[in-house]
């Protein structure tokens, strides 16, 4: 141990990490119970407000709340000095732990065997994963491929995965389904769902399931259950270790075992840019409460619009974004395995709050880099309609990422803006990150109204998506026999600082077995860059009026605006006052009965100007609430406008595929291909025969 810290220690400055004295200062040695509590945020300001503590959110959240793990006690101090109010669910999580573990030997203990696919009665360990891929590929050579992505964790351990298909060592054109798991190492119940819908799909083809085998005729399945093995290793064991809690004849409560990564969300990042000894993880997470501290959030790490809202530049917050798009070795390998194939759906698997999220994560009325509105993605419509198609089968809600919270770099943020293909995150259970296994186990077949579907039933519905030509596009046309024919496509990404913006290469490959092919292809156009209609002001305002004031820390102040114009496109309504302070800005109309309905906010992070934008706004009295974070009493100053505002549709690119014809590593043809969604283009590659037959 002593070896390890010692080389940990070079470059100690950049380890945003406690030592073991800290961690006593910090509570952890001498309180560690970490509770679930449910925080009441009854506007977006609120929202915004909570994620800039850097407590360890997580997914499940509501109009007015959003649930969250206080490990220690300085957490539930900081909760409670910012205003927040909460509810506590779950007081000691570390006990809850013990209870399920006990819950889970009962269950294992009188089910022998379950109506899972596997007929699993208890969660799978980090071997019990790896050691079934290689057994399901090794007994099904032509339907199952074993993956070995291509980058090692930070501690050393290889990403395994596995690829579905009739005749799956076949290089054709059949389109992709990438399913992945345990981003967030404390998410169990993400990786057993993929590996149990892996192991549905080989057992349905053996069996003749004439729907299992038509998918997998038409398309491939590829699924990574297990993203961040050194995070879940991690805690999985420790969740392992903690048993019940033992009162003895003084009533002091003990734990076996060294809790406190059972809740770790991370992967095992110690230092940026630099990778340590295998181990190092699991010596500092020790010393963090939850683990939380130590690592990078994997799904704040992909590229698409990295940096943005809902992602923590600092290491020790719980959503740390990492030091750069796709600085850590899990994220890089996915980023990989998409770009290498046509994948026409993605479904990233995360708990818990039963949802089906989808792009984009940034409210469409924010601000982008560019100047502009974000906007909804342009696949909006579509994409909401099959959301809405998967939750008719697991009864989770059909919403946008942003719903919750702002989020970027994300999973399907980037997958889906940088390839076309549609791509979803499951919130799967209703309220733990890794409930009793029977949950578990109803979440995948269905329960109740739902019993016979489930998330198995979702996921069908996707793959079905997935090799729909209604949904992506085909090229077809006549090549030589046994030529490899590649699509690539080079652009730069697009993140929240044009400074961190970098080239993205999305290459794969086929090879021909006829004399024609037809290849089940992503749009050649991104969405990242496809047009968006956004309201665009006049540059200046039809009316405008200005407030000022102060407001004691903790109080807020109202100012009355009457509008009694009927034509505006927009109210803007500006709060500036000396940074650093904070203050918070909310909009509301007053009803004819003197309630208030509010129609805006907005509450960035400390030292941020706050703007509330409101549409289309209908004559009426609107109230103007500054509210007052800040330890200070500054003076405000409060401008609210009217506009008249053009709808624009943002210039739309054009892009192309390089598709090429090679014999040996030759290139004997290359053409652009420009193809849209649904569409079916043919083309040309008699060079290329004539070539090949010289």
């Amino acid at each position: 141990m002593a070896a390890v810290l010692s080389a940990l220690a070079i470059g100690a400055t950049a380890l945003s990490v406690p030592s073991p004295a800290q961690g006593t200062a910090l509570g952890v040695a001498d309180e560690f119970s970490p509770s679930l509590v449910t925080v009441d945020t009854p506007t977006r300001a609120d929202k915004s407000r909570l994620q800039a503590l850097g407590l360890d959110l997580t997914e499940h959240a509501g109009h007015d709340y959003v649930e969250v793990v206080l490990h220690t006690a300085a957490d539930r101090e900081e909760l409670r000095a910012a205003g927040f109010t909460w509810d506590v669910r779950i007081p000691d999580l570390l006990q809850r732990e013990a209870e399920i573990n006990r819950l889970d030997d009962l269950f294992a203990a009188t089910r022998l065997r379950t109506a899972m696919p596997s007929g699993r009665n208890a969660y799978r360990s980090l071997a019990d994963y790896n050691a079934e891929m290689k057994a399901m590929a090794g007994a099904n050579p032509g339907l199952v491929k074993l993956l070995t992505l291509p980058e090692k964790t930070l501690d050393g351990r290889t990403v395994h995965g596995v690829e579905i298909a009739k005749n799956v060592a076949v290089r054709d054109g059949r389109p992709t389904f990438a399913m992945f798991g345990v981003h967030h190492a404390r998410e169990w119940p993400s990786g057993e769902h993929a590996m149990e819908f892996a192991v549905d799909l080989v057992k349905g083809a053996r069996a003749g399931d004439p729907r299992i085998s038509s998918l997998l005729e038409r398309g491939r399945m590829v699924v990574v259950p297990v993203v961040n093995p050194d995070g879940f290793h991690l805690s999985f064991t420790d969740g392992q270790l903690i048993d019940l809690r033992e009162v003895d004849s003084g009533g002091t409560a003990t734990i076996l075992g060294t809790p406190g990564n059972a809740y770790k969300r991370k992967n095992c990042r110690v230092v940026d840019g630099q990778d340590t000894p295998d181990g190092s993880c699991a010596v500092f997470s020790a010393t963090s409460p939850g683990g939380f501290l130590v690592g990078t959030d994997l799904n704040r790490n992909y590229g698409g619009l990295w940096g943005g809202p809902g992602a923590s530049d600092l290491f020790a917050d719980p959503t740390y974004r990492g030091a750069a798009p796709f600085s850590e070795p899990e994220t890089r390998n996915v980023r990989q395995l998409i770009s290498s194939r046509q994948v026409t759906m993605m479904i990233s698997n995360h708990t818990f709050s039963n949802l089906v999220l989808r792009p984009n994560g940034v409210n469409p009325t924010t601000i982008g880099p560019d100047g502009l509105p974000v906007g909804d993605a342009p696949d909006e419509q579509a994409m909401k309609a099959l959301g809405a198609r998967m939750t008719a089968q697991n009864g989770y809600a059909n919403i946008h990422g942003w719903e919750l919270y702002d989020t970027t770099g994300t999973t399907e943020d980037w997958s889906y803006n940088a390839t076309g293909g549609y791509g979803y995150t499951f919130e799967i259970g209703p309220n733990e990150f890794h409930p009793p296994f029977a949950q578990v186990v109803d979440e995948y077949l269905g329960a109740g109204q739902f019993a016979g579907k489930g998330n198995r039933e979702a996921y069908l519905v996707a793959f079905e998506e997935a090799v729909s030509r209604a949904s992506h596009a085909v090229i077809s046309g006549k090549a030589p026999v046994g030529a490899t024919l590649r699509l690539r496509k080079q652009f730069s990404t697009p993140t929240w600082n044009p400074e961190n913006d970098f080239t993205d290469t999305l290459e794969s490959s086929m090879a021909t077995t006829g004399k024609t092919f037809s290849w089940d292809v992503n749009q050649s156009t991104r969405p990242a860059v496809q047009a968006r209609l956004v309201k665009l002001l006049d540059d200046e305002p039809t009316r405008s009026e200005t407030f000022t004031g102060t407001a004691a820390p903790t109080e807020s102040v109202d100012h009355e605006l009457v509008v009694t114009e009927a034509d505006q496109e927009i109210l803007q309504v500006v709060l500036d006052w000396p940074t650093p302070d904070d203050l918070d800005l909310e909009v509301y109309r007053k009803n004819a009965d003197g309630s208030l309905t509010e129609v805006g906010s907005s509450g960035n992070f400390v030292g941020e100007k706050e703007k509330a934008t409101i549409n289309a706004p209908t004559p009426g009295t609107y109230v103007l609430r500054v509210i007052n974070f800040a330890s200070v009493t500054p003076t405000y100053t409060l401008t609210a406008s009217l506009y008249n505002a053009t709808e624009q549709t943002t210039a739309p690119m054009i892009e192309a595929w390089t598709l090429t014809c090679e014999r040996n590593g030759q290139v004997l043809q290359s053409v652009p291909v420009v193809v849209e969604r649904g569409q079916h283009v043919k083309v040309d590659l008699r060079v290329c025969g004539q070539l090949w037959n010289r």
